[in-house]
């Protein structure tokens, strides 16, 4: 999609000239995520709404600083904490943008005191769960007339989230030129468009191989390395559709997400004594403080260890 496309698919919402602006800088300048870019736009879809219901009819770029502590102060009795949080930023950041342009003389949304977010440790799996669900694909896919070729590429793609810390949207991104067989690093562009190398173990290096010499019907360098049966690159969805059949018959929650699979890497590379520094290489993180979430998972199971087994605890 070029970006006349892009442009005209914002537009077609019917938001300000400005917001589409915007919208298609994080998408074509700054290439933010997809994701993201729906996160934004729903935001400023929200904001722009309540501006309308509010009866505030100055416009988007006149919004004052009582206007927008008013609509943050009814937000948080509608959303959580987190998404309120996650909605200012992007309103931050949109109003910044105006004022690079000239566009908007302050951004009302700067320095506004938002409720603490509630803290939350990530969900993960203990490692003998880890383990289960890595062999789960042969189990999924037993009765399949394509069972060696199915079981063989998910239990890789399953491995690669847990084993290298890859986001799901990084493992659909894959392409046979990404990795380095020699050296077992594989190449992951992730989130802003950032590069970072990621190890991969020794036998799932070994099981890539194999895979590619036996199943993969274009390995040229541009192809996808995973891929349905008809040679088309797998979707997101699909590798969430397949996480829960593989939880499923593994008897593991299935409220367990690709994400929580990347929880489980960092945690247990904390438990195994990891330093986090290395951690927050590994996966990606801009800011050490993102990182730090696991280490908090890591030394309450310490202090569990430590009450139940030592006699004056």
């Amino acid at each position: 999609m070029d970006s006349t496309e892009i442009r005209h698919s914002v537009e077609g919402t019917g938001l300000c000239t400005e917001i589409c602006q915007f919208l298609d800088h994080i998408l074509l300048e700054r290439r933010l995520s997809e994701h993201t870019l729906r996160n934004y736009r729903f935001s400023l879809q929200r904001f722009n709404l309540w501006l309308q219901k509010a009866s505030i009819s100055s416009g988007i770029l006149e919004t004052s600083k009582q206007t927008a502590r008013s609509y943050l102060i009814e937000s948080q009795g509608i959303l959580s904490r987190k998404t309120l949080a996650n909605q200012v930023s992007a309103l931050r950041s949109f109003f910044q943008f105006c004022q690079t342009r000239g566009w908007s003389q302050a951004n009302p949304f700067k320095n506004l005191s938002l409720p603490k977010p509630e803290k939350t440790l990530p969900k993960f799996l203990t490692e003998q769960q880890a383990k289960e669900l890595m062999d789960s694909p042969y189990l999924v896919h037993q009765d399949s007339n394509s069972s060696d070729f199915l079981s063989a590429r998910d239990r890789i793609i399953l491995e690669l989230m847990y084993g290298s810390g890859l986001r799901v949207s990084e493992v659909v991104g894959l392409n046979h030129e990404h990795l380095d067989m020699n050296q077992m690093l594989i190449r992951v562009r992730g989130k802003g468009n950032k590069e970072r190398i990621c190890p991969i173990a020794p036998r799932t290096a070994e099981r890539l191989i194999a895979f590619r010499n036996k199943h993969s019907i274009d390995a040229s360098l541009s192809s996808p390395l995973f891929t349905n049966q008809a040679g088309k690159r797998l979707s997101a969805r699909w590798i969430q559709m397949l996480l829960k059949k593989c939880l499923k018959v593994c008897n593991l929650p299935l409220d367990l997400t690709p994400h929580k699979l990347r929880h489980s890497f960092a945690t247990h590379l904390l438990d195994n004594g990891a330093d986090l520094r290395a951690v927050q290489e590994l996966l990606g993180h801009a800011s050490l403080s993102t990182t730090q979430v696991y280490t908090h998972v890591s030394v309450g199971r310490l202090k569990k260890a430590h009450k139940l087994a030592h006699p004056r605890a």
